[in-house]
């Protein structure tokens, strides 16, 4: 899972960016607004650490824009700023939650996994299904029947991808954007090869489920009847 910070401090955006890492997220940084907002337009991620006072464009102005192109992505609102009228601004331009600087680093991470709880596709606890296979979460594995595999990151994110959207195609595209950023320079090939990793983990597992190829489009899970 993602997420996407949006400081201009960049000492503490640095060390949000460790903590969340810490946490088992993967983390882009953006430190204007501007940028702030395409990343976030993108639909990649799964929350957003968002500043009020941000170069090229404030948080508040950034929020109001986001929300009226249709991203309904949780935003958690950063503020050195404790009046109550900024933060009535804050969540009456869609924030769903607002939290003021300085503050906890367990409070901090509470937050955001309580509010990537309210997305529906993410409210599966630490199990998801498929088929004959289930992917623990918490332990990184991926088992079928008696059998287990552990998976390293790249390869759990992408089969919790596939887990979680089903029979529904994923291309390269969204792969390398949801699994590796916009900062990366990873390329198609990254995807074919953590795909052939996975195959030979469902392989080894006996599973039934197969991962296809739709050529020139993408893939999706098969055979969880």
């Amino acid at each position: 899972m993602r997420v996407l910070v949006v400081e201009d401090e960049v000492r503490l955006a640095g060390t949000l960016r460790d903590l969340l890492e810490m946490d088992g997220w993967a983390v882009d940084v953006c430190h204007d607004g501007e940028s702030g907002l395409d990343n976030a337009l993108s639909g990649i991620y799964d929350v957003v650490l968002l500043d009020v006072m941000l170069p090229r464009m404030d948080g508040f102005t950034v929020l109001h824009r986001l929300r009226a192109g249709g991203s309904a992505v949780p935003v958690l609102m950063l503020t050195a700023r404790s009046e109550v009228s900024d933060r009535v601004a804050g969540l009456d331009s869609g924030a769903d939650y607002y939290l003021t600087k300085p503050f906890e680093p367990k409070e901090l991470l509470a937050c955001v996994r309580a509010l990537s709880r309210r997305q529906p596709e993410l409210r599966r606890g630490d199990t998801l299904s498929f088929g004959d296979l289930r992917l623990e979460r918490a332990a990184f594995t991926l088992s079928c029947a008696e059998r287990s595999v552990r998976l390293s990151r790249k390869e759990f994110d992408m089969m919790e991808l596939l887990m979680l959207n089903q029979r529904q195609i994923l291309t390269k595209e969204s792969l390398l954007l949801k699994i590796w950023g916009y900062e990366s320079d990873a390329e198609d090939n990254n995807v074919e090869v953590y795909i052939s990793f996975l195959r030979k983990k469902l392989g080894h597992l006996h599973s039934r489920v197969k991962i296809r190829t739709i050529r020139m489009v993408g893939y999706c899970l098969e055979g969880g009847e």
